[in-house]
């Protein structure tokens, strides 16, 4: 009696291991039916660079995914001729260009980003009694996605889907800060000057992004209206390089009425960019110009 049950238990526990490993062999089977090795290839290298803030060298990539030297080379010679990886000015390293986050601009999660950020900005905007704008970079400039206005009878606003400049604007210094050298280069590669941009040269604009990493935030007189003072710190993604730009620019009351000052201002902006950036930069001092 006992050997009968326990054939019976030792079929039953063959059956399930049987038709487990169907069902893992099915499994695979459908995912082999369905394999693009050049895709697959392509993707690996995206998602390797997405993960590494300097970039890679074609060897390190290489060794990293375990591939055919030639096989890289084909894929990363596609993949830079379509921009969506870039080559160091040495021609020995590759980054992840900004082409994906331009795309994701026109999906769901760029949405997201801005239903996100509006009840925040609103908050600013009623606590600092100031108006806000959230820009990101787009082909060459960049795009105001999201504003509020302050409450009160004053402000300054900037509309909605306007271009403003790349490198005349305290949003997009704050936007170049923040970026690898090499994603840097692409975007004033890209560059096209808007209506009354300043022009400024490398040096100069070096040095500004320098001052704003390092104090981690861009406080300075607009180029743009005479008696405004912007402050903007950078929204930062995973990798800690800005995907957008938080802007308030700053109006000073000179009547008896008592505003929250330029400091309070300041340190509630960066309050509301916490809450939204995925990365966080040490703290730096609220006070000063960068």
């Amino acid at each position: 009696m006992k050997n009968a049950t326990g054939n019976r238990r030792q079929k039953m526990d063959d059956q399930a291991t049987t038709s487990g490993e169907s069902d893992a062999r099915d499994a695979r089977d459908d995912a082999d039916r369905y394999r693009a090795p050049a895709l697959d290839k392509g993707l690996d290298i995206l998602e390797l660079l997405a993960e590494q803030q300097g970039g890679l060298t074609r060897a390190e990539i290489t060794k990293a995914l375990g591939r055919n030297a030639s096989e890289i080379y084909r894929m990363l010679e596609r993949l830079v001729a379509r921009q969506y990886v870039t080559r160091s000015e040495a021609g020995d390293r590759y980054t992840l260009s900004l082409k994906l986050f331009a795309l994701a601009h026109r999906h769901p999660p760029m949405e997201r980003l801005i239903a996100q950020a509006l009840p925040l900005m609103q908050r600013f905007a009623n606590d600092a009694e100031q108006s806000c704008h959230l820009a990101v970079y787009d082909r060459g400039n960049l795009l105001v996605i999201a504003q509020v206005d302050g409450p009160g009878t004053w402000g300054i606003s900037v509309r909605l889907g306007s271009r403003v400049g790349l490198v005349d604007t305290s949003s997009g210094r704050t936007i170049l800060a923040y970026q690898t050298p090499e994603q840097s280069a692409h975007m004033l590669a890209e560059h096209t000057k808007v209506k009354g941009e300043v022009t400024i040269d490398h040096a100069a604009l070096s040095a500004a992004c320098a001052r704003i990493r390092k104090a981690g935030f861009s406080r300075k007189d607009s180029q743009q209206i005479f008696g405004v003072t912007d402050v903007t710190f950078p929204v930062l993604g995973p990798s800690g390089q800005a995907i957008a730009a938080l802007t308030c620019p700053f109006l000073k009351r000179i009547d008896e009425y008592v505003a929250p000052s330029l400091d309070d201002a300041t340190g509630m902006l960066r309050k509301t960019v916490d809450e939204l950036s995925v990365f966080r930069e040490p703290e730096a001092a609220a006070g000063g110009k960068a």
